[in-house]
């Protein structure tokens, strides 16, 4: 099974005790389509950290990150997007009304996950600094450029996070070096990861490991 399948699968099973079934259904849809490029850098961090790593002492947390970020990138667009003013029907403003239950599930299911984790607190971060951004972001004369600045920095912050979850599930704190890495791949991305099935540069692994020798090598000088 490779990281993409994983991941997906994995933050499925996360949701699958959820009722009503609609509300599942529309959660299961969500995710169908999803980027799932946070949930498959914790992966990668990790066996690129430790080899021997069993993929399933690792999955959860995966799920986790990429739950909290499914339900924050939902919850911005649904910021931007306010459906509630335009909806032409009853059934389109009860649809609005369940993407916010949905949002509502994804993280707070995505926080179960790493609750008792090494990366809980940066799970916390990730909620405080992007409740942050987007009250600065939707301030009346705030410049373009600001704005859209502040809406890529969801990504980054999932990204630190999936290095984050990555590296705790190991036994280790990712360096400062890995979290600049994970800053530039969102860089990369240019604000949107990439469509499924292409969730990560071949090289990452590699570069991750790298970093991570040069850490401990400073470390033992």
């Amino acid at each position: 099974m490779d990281d993409v399948v994983r991941a997906r699968d994995a933050a499925l099973e996360a949701l699958a005790d959820i009722e009503p079934d609609y509300l599942r259904e529309t959660l299961d849809d969500l995710l169908a389509d999803a980027a799932v490029t946070p949930g498959v850098l914790s992966l990668v961090t990790a066996r690129a950290l430790d080899p021997d790593v069993d993929p399933d002492d690792v999955v959860d947390r995966a799920a986790g990150v990429q739950l909290i970020y499914e339900g924050l990138r939902l919850t911005r667009r649904l910021s931007h997007e306010e459906p509630w003013e335009s909806a032409a029907t009853a059934e389109a403003d009860i649809d609005a009304d369940m993407d916010v239950l949905a949002a509502e599930v994804l993280v707070s299911r995505g926080f179960s996950l790493l609750s008792h984790t090494g990366a809980a607190g940066a799970a916390v971060e990730v909620v405080r600094a992007f409740g942050r951004d987007q009250t600065q972001r939707n301030r009346e004369g705030i410049a373009p450029e600001a704005a859209v600045a502040l809406d890529r920095s969801l990504e980054v912050d999932a990204l630190e996070l999936a290095v984050v979850a990555g590296t705790t599930a190991v036994g280790g704190d990712p360096p400062a070096e890995l979290l600049e890495y994970a800053r530039e791949l969102a860089a990369d991305y240019d604000g949107e990861f990439p469509p499924p099935g292409r969730a990560l540069p071949e090289t990452t692994a590699d570069r991750i490991a790298d970093i991570s020798d040069r850490a401990v090598s400073a470390t033992d000088r």
